[in-house]
């Protein structure tokens, strides 16, 4: 994927779940570019979202890919089973699984793109093992869990040192922010060198939501 281009990925988590088939249509109607599907167990963070049966009646509704981020423990007990429910992209947290290579395999088996995700508090460093493996990095810009937060800016030293390291390898690695992005915080993740931005609050809510998309863009 071309890193220059800026795509929004809209978190379900913050639509009108009762009526989630139109607000997917509203999503497609803006063009946004993915569906960001927040997973959510209980144990590695405190709410619950939704899982497979959610996933693959979203999936049914819509042509938009959907970009799976799995706030789960053990994602490799599920990353197959996800796979199947129609994720495009598969992100697990580096902090929920002792064979993070093995999770990797597995998305790629499964025929998904594998993503990485770290919390706010985890070093950048975490994930430069694993890079020329990677299709995407996640870079949590609030503590996950919890729609709505406030955007962490000490998050974009992160941010710059994965986009450095990225570029120092060669690669054309996607990197995503999630937490608190709207127009007053998606210039300083894309100057730092996020070319994936995952906005739910600030799209469901907007009053125009194809100019919040483009605002992001």
């Amino acid at each position: 994927m071309d890193k220059d281009k800026i795509l929004v990925s809209a978190s379900i988590l913050g639509c009108d779940l009762a009526n989630i088939e139109s607000e997917l249509n509203r999503l497609e109607s803006a063009k946004a570019d993915f569906v960001h599907f927040d997973v959510m167990d209980g144990v590695f963070v405190d709410n619950i979202s939704f899982g497979l049966p959610v996933l693959k009646a979203a999936k049914s509704k819509t042509s938009l890919p959907f970009d799976v981020h799995l706030m789960i423990t053990d994602p490799e007990n599920y990353i197959s089973e996800f796979a199947k429910s129609g994720a495009d992209i598969i992100t697990f947290h580096s902090e929920a699984t002792d064979d993070i290579k093995g999770c990797i395999d597995l998305c790629r088996q499964n025929g998904c793109k594998a993503g990485l995700s770290i919390k706010p508090d985890t070093p950048a460093a975490e994930v430069f093992p694993y890079l020329d493996l990677l299709d995407m990095v996640l870079v949590m810009t609030v503590e996950p869990g919890f729609g709505g937060q406030g955007f962490l800016r000490f998050t974009l030293e992160k941010i710059r040192d994965i986009r450095n390291k990225a570029d120092e390898l060669g690669l054309d690695l996607d990197i995503q922010v999630d937490g608190g992005i709207s127009d007053k915080t998606c210039c300083e993740v894309k100057e730092n060198g996020a070319n994936i931005l995952v906005a739910g609050t600030y799209l469901f809510r907007s009053d125009d939501m194809s100019k919040a998309v483009e605002s992001l863009k």
